[in-house]
């Protein structure tokens, strides 16, 4: 398996793939060494250096194998980066069913990890009396402005600017703006993606 064909994965000019960067930042993220790739896959270890150096090109059997090594799908190597930014003010807008609040998703639609809005809330705005649960591991929710009061349960808690709480999505809550005269804006984390 020592042999490389040089045209097995091309890499044009204007956007060159980075295939020897994500295969060092996998190999760095399960702790594994350039030797113990280079054995796991029969591959010389300066083949590998120079693999992640974008000084050669695979064959698919040699990208296969080092895929395999490092835990990775050969598809994970060719999708775009998943840098997004969102401006601000410019988030799509969102609504969960809340009265008297302005939800923008911060997150691009096709994140399957994590969730953010953003929600501008009116004083006496809420998420409603009942309460609900989302489907997700971990929900996180900060207040940047005002004060936010977050049900759990029977239990209430009150956050206030700079404060922050995290609880798992699954527990029965709702939340509100208790405020007659100032608004409140929070910043929600939800992961995974619901």
């Amino acid at each position: 398996m020592s042999g490389v064909r040089k045209t097995a994965v091309k890499q044009s000019a204007e956007h060159p793939l980075q295939l020897g960067a994500k295969l060092r930042g996998a190999r760095l993220a399960k702790g594994l060494t350039l030797g113990a790739v280079a054995t796991a896959t029969g591959l010389t270890e300066g083949f590998m250096s120079k693999l992640e150096r974008n000084q050669v090109s695979p064959s698919v059997a040699s990208l296969v194998a080092v895929c395999e090594a490092l835990g990775l799908r050969v598809g994970d190597l060719f999708e775009p980066p998943a840098t997004s930014i969102i401006r601000a003010g410019q988030g799509a807008v969102v609504n969960f069913g809340g009265e008297k609040v302005r939800e923008y998703l911060l997150s691009p639609g096709s994140q399957r990890h994590i969730e953010v809005f953003h929600s501008i809330i009116e004083p006496g705005g809420t998420g409603g009396d009942e309460l609900y649960t989302l489907d997700c591991e971990i929900e996180f929710v900060m207040a940047i402005r005002g004060q936010l009061e977050v049900q759990l349960g029977a239990e209430k808690h009150v956050l206030n600017e700079g404060d922050s709480m995290t609880f798992k999505g699954t527990e029965p809550h709702t939340w509100r703006n208790a405020s007659k005269l100032i608004g409140c804006e929070v910043l929600w984390v939800l992961a995974p993606a619901p």
